[in-house]
């Protein structure tokens, strides 16, 4: 097993770079454009990421009576952006995977104030004392380091080499997917005591949490009458939070250094790519069906 002090140290920093130098390799600047082209699309999906989806998170916590680390990891996995596989469930759910992509690209830039601001907050409430994740001039620096240089590092890659960006998006995939369980295995390990009290309370809680993200991501787009595609996009966007973030940021000594509120998000990583699995399967199965009821209705 890992030491405690290498996992916090190189493991987790690691982590994150790679995480977000795979997402800055699939980014490009006409994502950000491509805002302008779907304002609704995006506009509501922001509102239900940033806005609506941690509103509803502290409802369930308050129902359940969750304590206070799993509360902490809860929140900050709400107001983590969407994971790098939203795109490619909705591509099997047939969805917008342009608007994936750059919802994916706006809340991770977003996050950068966000996760700082919303953290700042929980830790006052339930600790009585704030973290300033990224605000302090360390936690400044680590953040540069870990999640804006990766991008912006990612993203001139594709720009200026799109050969060279291309051929090292499956390595990075690989290295990311390796590291992440590392990230996720050492978080249970670290806190194998606290997950075997908590597991019957947090296993319910996260499903219950992934299952209305998904709910609501679809059907809150649909009710201000976006297009199918796109619910199904944002559906996808909102229902997977990048929990590897959350996991890193919770062990970081130079973030917000609370293992325990790292059982949750772990624990949420696998339900989560369960429950949007099972999402995917009835949203393509309901746009296979769909082309028949249309010709059925027009005859």
């Amino acid at each position: 097993m890992l030491h405690s002090s290498v996992l916090t140290t190189v493991v987790l920093p690691l982590a994150l770079a790679v995480i977000m130098l795979g997402l800055g390799l699939s980014l490009t600047f006409a994502d950000f454009a491509r805002v302008i082209s779907v304002p609704r699309a995006v506009g509501t999906a922001l509102a239900c990421q940033l806005v609506l989806m941690p509103a509803l998170c502290l409802a369930l916590l308050a129902l359940t009576g969750a304590d206070t680390d799993t509360a902490v990891g809860m929140l900050l996995l709400a107001a983590s952006p969407g994971g790098t596989l939203a795109a490619v469930y909705s591509h099997f759910a047939r969805g917008d995977i342009a608007l994936n992509i750059t919802l994916t690209a706006v809340n991770s830039l977003l996050a950068v104030v966000t996760l700082p601001l919303v953290m700042w907050g929980v830790t006052r409430h339930y600790l009585g004392h704030a973290h300033n994740i990224g605000l302090q001039p360390h936690g400044v620096l680590t953040l540069i380091a870990t999640v804006v240089l990766p991008v912006a590092l990612g993203m001139t890659l594709r720009r200026l080499r799109p050969g060279l960006a291309q051929s090292l998006k499956r390595a990075v995939r690989i290295v990311a997917l390796v590291v992440l369980l590392v990230v996720v295995v050492g978080a249970i390990l670290h806190n194998s005591r606290e997950l075997g009290r908590s597991l019957s309370s947090i296993l319910p809680l996260t499903a219950a949490f992934s299952v209305l993200n998904l709910v609501i991501g679809y059907w809150v787009p649909r009710l201000v009458r976006v297009e199918r595609p796109q619910a199904v996009a944002s559906s996808m966007e909102i229902g997977i939070h990048n929990g590897a973030l959350a996991v890193a940021i919770a062990l970081s000594p130079a973030l917000l250094n609370m293992p325990a509120a790292a059982v949750a998000p772990a624990i949420y990583i696998p339900v989560s790519l369960l429950t949007a699995a099972v999402a995917v399967l009835l949203l393509a199965r309901r746009t296979c069906s769909l082309p028949m009821v249309e010709s059925v209705t027009s005859t």
